[in-house]
């Protein structure tokens, strides 16, 4: 890891991880890996119709992605603590390759089926299993303890300017002025900037892990750090119901919110959620900037828990405007947690665990998400959509409260203060990454 340099101090926060070229080329991979993504989530969709498929035919892909990653993650999280983590990620990148390429060029040559889509989306699904947890993991032996927030939100400003908006935007050219196949060959051909990036990074060391038995003994030993740790099992239990209570309504409710309460259409239900994105940009930037909060399970928690109120607005206005700046505001306080989030579990998380332990946290956020939006559509049919939001934007309130309460984290993160860095400038390890 590069020096710190003279007067690096006075660079603004979001910017000192800079300074560390393995970083740099870090950042360049995620970026390139995250618009090949943008990609690919437009142009499958276009070639699924190209195939004269249709919202049935559609779902079928989409589903096929989301089991590839739900079957595979924490699987993912095994692996990203028991291998080299540079060397899982470029596997991640060229697996994404030669996924992207081969659906382009079966497109190309007319031989692509819808299976095929959906095996490949398979395949995906299971890639980014295995990426989320090994980038959470091998940031820490790259960075100084005091900068890894800042790190963490610059990623979370990334994902939605080059996964929702650049990415999207390309792919949409792309199938325009050409056929899905050419969005599909360029996701592959962006895949593979990333791997490049990947290469020139020197190899990072970490630190040792403990002897393993199995794999099964590897996912067992994570779920027993969970349970018998009282801070971490108190997030990961209130965020499974937060996404419960919460990515229903937004996910199926919210166009029929914009069409009933405001007369909008589509272009209306865009600008909410597109409002939505832009305050997760936005509060990631804004956190980038930040120090940890010296109470940051307090500060997390109700971030989360009251940045939700805004929610219902949602279901009291019949003002697009209001709509939108709810939006925001729920898009602003739910990034800024998940930035601490992250952050959390590099500096509180044993090294040797950090892999299993964010597989987890990604298990237990996917894990409610098809019952919250498999319940929403009736829910709001049988109690309104308004009550709905309301509901939505006041229970995690009092879920927030009973989390720091019940497992007396304000206590915890005195114990535990983490204003100021814990680990040396440049960690020292033994194993190559």
């Amino acid at each position: 890891m590069s020096a710190q340099h003279p007067g690096s101090a006075r660079l603004p926060r979001p910017l000192r991880p800079f300074r560390h070229r393995d970083y740099r080329l870090l950042v360049a991979s995620i970026a390139a890996s995250l618009f090949a993504s943008g990609l690919w989530i437009v142009a499958s969709v276009y070639q699924v119709i190209a195939l004269g498929g249709g919202p049935t035919e559609l779902s079928l892909v989409a589903t096929a992605a989301a089991t590839g990653l739900l079957v595979s993650v924490l699987g993912g999280g095994v692996a990203a603590d028991r291998l080299p983590k540079r060397a899982l990620l470029l596997g991640v990148e060229g697996v994404r390759v030669a996924a992207a390429t081969t659906a382009g060029a079966l497109a190309v040559t007319g031989a692509l089926q819808l299976w095929h889509l959906a095996v490949i989306s398979f395949v995906l699904g299971a890639a980014e299993a295995f990426f989320f947890p090994a980038y959470s993991a091998i940031l820490p032996a790259l960075l100084p303890a005091d900068e890894l927030l800042a790190a963490n939100g610059v990623e979370g400003t990334l994902r939605p300017v080059a996964q929702h908006a650049l990415g999207p935007a390309t792919a949409g050219a792309l199938v325009g002025a050409f056929a899905p196949s050419a969005a599909l060959l360029a996701a592959g051909a962006v895949y593979a900037l990333a791997a490049v990036s990947l290469v020139a990074m020197r190899r990072i060391a970490v630190p040792p892990a403990a002897g393993r038995s199995s794999v099964l003994g590897d996912l067992a030993e994570g779920f027993r750090y969970l349970f018998r740790t009282g801070w971490l099992f108190a997030t990961l239990a209130f965020a499974s119901l937060y996404v419960l209570v919460l990515m229903g309504p937004i996910e199926v409710l919210l166009p029929f919110a914009v069409r009933e309460q405001t007369g909008g259409g589509a272009g209306s239900f865009a600008l909410v959620l597109g409002a939505f994105g832009l305050g997760g940009a936005a509060g990631s930037l804004l956190v980038a900037s930040w120090r940890l909060p010296r109470r940051y399970l307090t500060a997390m928690l109700l971030l989360w828990g009251a940045g939700a109120l805004p929610l219902t607005l949602i279901g009291l206005t019949t003002r697009l405007w209001i709509m939108a700046a709810a939006s925001f505001v729920v898009g602003v306080t739910g990034a800024v947690a998940m930035v601490i989030w992250g952050t959390l579990l590099q500096r509180r998380v044993p090294p040797h665990l950090l892999g299993r332990v964010s597989s987890l946290d990604f298990f237990v956020s996917l894990a409610l998400m098809p019952v919250s939006m498999a319940v929403a559509g009736p829910v709001g049919e049988r109690i309104g959509v308004p009550t709905t939001f309301v509901l939505a934007g006041m229970i995690p309130v009092f879920l927030a409260v009973a989390a720091l309460v019940g497992w007396r984290l304000p206590a915890d993160e005195v114990a535990h203060p983490l204003d100021a860095p814990e680990e040396p400038e440049h960690p020292q390890a033994t194993h190559a990454a």
